[in-house]
């Protein structure tokens, strides 16, 4: 089980959690880009790179028993802090459709590049299984 950390006197955090507490096997990813299982880019449209991105993240934590509910951190690396911003209601409603409302504490950082040129979007990912 994750217990969120909100300290009560702050403000509601919207879209992600300030902290997690968790106990249990951990999961960590790589850093995930847009392209699919044959390291190909389906699109060039920053959403559908994400929308990519987190299934992805969610076919590697399958591979360790884990589902997007286990996930206690993302770290987002995008080229484009502006398209991030000027997405987030689509970017909601994609997040919501691959890993439902649960909401890991999250960091995202503007970046010069990654190292495929074609990426415009790469996540890291934590998640942890509880005990039996």
């Amino acid at each position: 089980m994750h217990e969120v950390l909100h300290p009560r006197h702050w403000k509601a955090a919207r879209g992600y959690s300030n902290g997690i507490a968790a106990e249990g096997r951990m999961v960590f990813t790589g850093g995930i880009i847009g392209w699919n299982a044959d390291q190909e880019f389906e699109t060039d449209d920053f959403v559908g790179q994400v929308e990519q991105v987190l299934k992805s993240i969610v076919e590697v934590l399958a591979e360790a028993g884990a589902g997007p509910q286990h996930l206690v951190r993302l770290t987002w690396y995008v080229t484009d802090k502006r398209e991030y911003l000027d997405s987030l209601k689509e970017l909601g409603a994609v997040y919501k459709a691959v890993i439902g409302r649960h909401y890991p504490a999250m960091a995202l950082v503007q970046v010069v590049a990654l190292v495929e040129d074609r990426a415009k979007v790469e996540i890291e990912a934590t998640a942890v299984i509880p005990g039996a």
